[in-house]
């Protein structure tokens, strides 16, 4: 008796080992850009490892290397990722490709619907073809281009009544870009408090997708299209229109007069730091990092103000932000829906916004006192309600080289004129359609 006790309390423990064995086993690998979101993503996802006992490991890659290093690796069949936070521009591939798994049999079987969460973030992060009902994420982080500025600045008396003297109206937060550029050009290189000081830090980088993303800002504030019809790919009249030669020639002149010297090649991090330091009046930046600009020892509180990008003829902000999806190559498809599952609760959402996320959920987004929970709350919700995004076809890469070069050769490089830029622009897109089978 004494030796079957034995074997079976022996027993007990290896199956306990075993088990415990197997539990520490299950680990997901989540995707995505190494930047402030994702710091609050990694202490939110403490509470998904403590209810499901998945660990969670995580592979943040810096912006400036996100794109090549995960399209690389969706590209190849890897491994590494069995949830990706990609870019709204990828879902087009991803879909197309077979890179992501469709959701929407999971989202039916799991009661999770898509008319909970803000319509343009769904229709940006989450379908392909768009506008149907086919999904290949959810929307997880939601983000769109804003501006920043000195507040405390533009409160100053001596200040104020410099710049009313110079344009005939009181120094607020632009309306529109003819009275951003004019704010821009009132501070540049304006003595404050013994340093001199410059407009505004805006997008040109040209490595990646900096200054197309900055260009689309103004583009988009002219009312620009990418076709006249949708869907048919015909850009003649629509790319290279007025208005969008307008915009471009606009942006032009405001890099020129009112950027701080040697900002040829700024995107997001040059922004920043160029704020942060003090250089500048005025930044755009993407609402992603604005909750950290308001706790920034330096030009957090009242320091700073922000604001959604302004019209000009109509209401427009460049968008942002990413849907999580499951990766078709992943050997931990079931972990990786479940945390899928435990990320779409409204209370983890909740959670989610209060740590620096931007929720897409409208339980949070629609609550009647999100516009007063953050001083960019409010701003965040109008640019939301009027954003657009780059071609988010599965030749999304090609497209975007394309514009990154016509655009900077115009802007920053002062190669030819907006319309020829825009003209060449429409060739360049025109064979990457065809090649495609578009046109």
């Amino acid at each position: 008796m004494r030796v079957l006790k034995t074997c079976a309390v022996a027993a007990v423990l290896t199956a306990g080992v075993v088990n415990g064995a197997y539990a520490q086993e299950k680990e997901i690998t989540l995707c995505w850009a190494a930047w402030d979101p994702a710091n609050a993503l990694v202490e939110l996802s403490k509470d998904f490892t403590a209810e499901s006992g998945i660990k969670m490991n995580f592979e943040f890659v810096p912006w400036t290397n996100f794109a090549d290093r995960m399209l690389n690796e969706l590209n190849s069949g890897g491994k590494l990722c069995d949830l990706m936070i990609g870019d709204s521009q990828w879902i087009g591939g991803g879909a197309v490709y077979g890179h992501y798994v469709k959701l929407n049999e999971f989202f039916d079987k799991e009661g999770i619907s898509m008319d909970d969460f803000l319509p343009a973030t769904v229709n940006a992060y989450s379908t392909w073809p768009k506008g149907t009902p086919n999904y290949y994420a959810l929307p997880a982080m939601g983000d769109a281009l804003g501006w920043v500025y000195r507040k405390d600045w533009f409160a100053r008396p001596e200040i104020q009544a410099a710049f009313k003297e110079k344009y005939g109206r009181d120094l607020e937060v632009p309306k529109n870009w003819d009275e951003l550029m004019e704010t821009a050009e009132f501070f540049q290189g304006r003595e404050i408090d013994g340093k001199k000081v410059y407009g505004a830090a805006i997008y040109t980088e040209r490595g990646s997708e900096g200054i197309t993303m900055g260009v689309t800002a103004a583009l988009y504030a002219w009312g620009f299209k990418y076709e006249n019809t949708p869907g048919k790919y015909d850009m003649d009249g629509a790319v290279n229109s007025p208005a969008a030669v307008e915009a471009l020639e606009a942006y032009k002149k405001f890099y020129e007069c009112c950027t701080p010297p040697g900002h040829s090649d700024a995107y997001m991090v040059a922004n920043l730091d160029a704020y942060k330091s003090g250089q500048v009046a005025m930044q755009m930046n993407w609402f992603a990092f604005f909750p950290g600009i308001a706790k920034d020892e330096a030009v957090g509180g009242d320091v700073s103000g922000f604001f959604a990008n302004p019209r000009e003829t109509v209401e427009g902000s460049t968008l942002g932000g990413q849907g999580i999806s499951v990766v078709a190559y992943s050997d931990k498809q079931e972990e990786a829906l479940q945390y899928i599952k435990w990320f779409a609760q409204p209370e983890v959402q909740a959670k989610w916004w209060k740590l620096g996320g931007y929720s897409c959920h409208k339980a949070v987004a629609g609550a009647p006192d999100f516009p007063t929970s953050t001083p960019f709350a409010g701003e965040f919700l109008k640019a939301m309600g009027s954003v657009k995004d780059f071609w988010q076809e599965p030749t999304y890469a090609e497209l975007l080289l394309a514009m990154q070069k016509r655009v900077h050769d115009y802007v920053v490089a002062d190669k030819g004129t907006a319309q020829e830029a825009l003209d060449k622009l429409i060739e360049d897109w025109t064979i990457t359609f065809e090649d495609d089978g578009k046109i």
